[in-house]
């Protein structure tokens, strides 16, 4: 197993670390320090995996999945403690899903749909802002709810974008 796939499975298992310190602490340093170290995994493992040609069919697979479940779960804590809308967690979520099978049923036809610049945004803005609102700052928590309702704007477009790009892939001619 190389490091780039080491740090994808250390932050999965940062995650049920994550959930127990926020339900046991709540917001703060600790929870949302936590949150930022998983994070900053993702970004050096896909930095590692592309740099030092270490990418690998597991890495394609694990690194997108531990992101969405440790976004997930802090925005499902978010929304427990009443700071996130379940609307726009539910918007989120869906857009996740779909673009997830819409990517499975590209992969069974042998096309690899790319990231879009508006899903990078997407994650950044996501990321951020649960940051943000993770340190339990009143400050930030303001900067970090702006910066959630810019994520929902993006995950919409990135999603229509997606769909709208590869439209190919569904060949609806054949319902």
């Amino acid at each position: 197993m190389n490091v780039a796939n080491k740090l994808t499975l250390a932050r999965v298992a940062m995650i049920p670390l994550f959930i127990v310190l926020y339900i046991v602490l709540g917001r703060g340093f600790i929870v949302g320090g936590l949150f930022i170290i998983a994070s900053l995994t993702d970004m050096l493992d896909g930095y590692i995996a592309r740099s030092k040609h270490l990418i690998t069919t597991f890495g394609k697979f694990a690194d997108p999945l531990a992101d969405k479940l440790l976004v997930t779960g802090a925005m499902i804590m978010l929304t427990a403690d009443g700071l996130l809308p379940g609307w726009a967690v539910m918007t989120i979520l869906a857009r996740e899903f779909i673009v997830t099978g819409f990517r499975v049923v590209a992969a069974s036809e042998g096309i690899t749909i790319a990231a879009s610049p508006f899903g990078k945004i997407k994650t950044i803005t996501q990321f951020v802002s649960l940051i943000l609102l993770l340190l339990n700052v009143p400050l930030f928590d303001s900067i970090g709810m702006i910066l959630f309702y810019i994520a929902i704007f993006f995950t919409v477009l990135s999603g229509v974008d997606y769909l709208i790009k590869n439209k190919q892939v569904l060949n609806l001619s054949d319902i």
